[in-house]
């Protein structure tokens, strides 16, 4: 059978987004920074993690529920924010999210969505969480905190690795955010051109430009080029740990801090507002090259914040067994952002549901086999030679 018409992994739901994306939109999303050193190794470091196998052990009822931050998860795991994922299906946003609470993970909304706070809600009837990057115009960052909370968001994720954009050399190549020569245009132009099921399906009846959540601050802009300028523009590299008090106030809600890679910063976090989460993230190995695995630096963070706060783990989950790694290596749950994009990319929200459901089964077998009949209960033990 055609691997179209029946992706199984979530490797198998990239190569499908892959034949059917645009060149530039596919490494948009599957790319890293610089050499994409650390995108490589978010991967490889869980591969390296070595499960150990436990038999004769009574599990016959297996539960992967998780609850996290006062909320009930079917697998502890996630979907993470990715921007402009409306460009990778008909209203992407809504079709993650609609599938997210069908399954019963949350949804994280991104600053740059295609789809706005609104439109979300309006779609789901239920709480989902933003995300929302530093950004000089506090009066509009204020402002998109407001909106979140007037929709019901849950909780608020605040990224704090964008103090710059990080240099995205697939992205250049592709002439994404920059000035592309007559010769370049036409033969990007010819590469959309071909990709018949994306134009029928986004271009033609998802309105891919709409850029809800920045439609005013942006109102005349058109394409990548102009948002992402506006975005690099508004980045504010002067943003201190003691201005995430002003978050605080802004905000009634959980606070989730994203970025964290260091136990240094761990405890600088804690120390400023106490979040109510942190997620060790390297930003998908999208910003600074050459720093760790996020499993790898997970350990440390771990020991810093002991149990006083959430703590979340993104970049590198591919399957079931790596959320058992990341539990394992002390994640009380997980985010996960290419995997459901390239299922959103490959069967929209059918393939996201079905990849989500994947994942479970492969947390099914993994639990069963390391003896853990209870993902809350999976700890170190669960790794050989931890």
């Amino acid at each position: 059978m055609s691997l179209d018409l029946n992706p199984v992994s979530v490797s198998d739901y990239r190569e499908v987004a892959r034949r059917r994306l645009p060149t530039q939109l596919f490494d948009y999303l599957d790319g890293g920074s610089y050499a994409e050193r650390t995108l490589h190794d978010n991967v490889e470091a869980f591969a390296r993690l070595k499960l150990r196998q436990r038999v004769l052990r009574d599990v016959s009822v297996i539960d992967t529920r998780a609850e996290v931050l006062g909320e009930s998860w079917t697998i502890p795991a996630g979907l993470a924010p990715v921007g402009f994922a409306g460009m990778y299906a008909k209203r992407g946003e809504v079709q993650a999210a609609r599938a997210a609470n069908k399954f019963g993970v949350p949804y994280t909304l991104s600053t740059v969505g295609i789809c706005s706070i609104e439109e979300i809600a309006r779609a789901t009837g239920k709480p989902f969480w933003f995300q929302l990057y530093v950004i000089k115009d506090r009066g509009y960052a204020a402002e998109l905190m407001k909106r979140a909370h007037q929709a019901g968001c849950s909780a608020l994720v605040f990224t704090v690795d964008l103090a710059v954009l990080g240099a995205r050399y697939r992205d250049i190549r592709n002439g994404m955010n920059t000035q592309m020569s007559v010769l370049k245009r036409l033969k990007v132009a010819a590469d959309f051109a071909r990709r018949v099921h994306w134009i029928k399906n986004v271009a033609l009846g998802g309105r891919p430009l709409d850029f809800g959540n920045l439609r005013e601050a942006v109102p005349n802009a058109r394409g990548f080029g102009a948002f992402g300028a506006w975005v690099a523009q508004n980045l504010d590299p002067s943003m201190k740990w003691e201005d995430l008090e002003w978050v605080r106030e802004k905000w009634p809600g959980k606070i989730i801090i994203k970025g964290v890679m260091d136990a240094d910063d761990a405890r600088l976090a804690m120390n400023a507002i106490s979040p109510d989460g942190i997620v060790v993230s390297n930003h998908g190995g999208r910003q600074l090259d050459s720093t760790p695995a996020t499993i790898d630096a997970l350990p440390a963070i771990r020991d810093e914040v002991g149990d006083r706060t959430t703590l979340l783990l993104d970049g590198g989950i591919r399957s079931g067994l790596d959320i058992v790694k990341a539990l394992a290596r002390g994640a009380d749950a997980c985010l996960m952002g290419r995997p459901w994009v390239y299922a959103l990319a490959a069967r929209g929200e059918a393939g996201i549901s079905d990849m989500l459901r994947t994942m479970q089964q492969e947390m099914h077998v993994a639990m069963a086999l390391t003896g853990f009949t209870k993902a809350a209960e999976i700890d170190k033990s669960a790794i050989a030679d931890a």
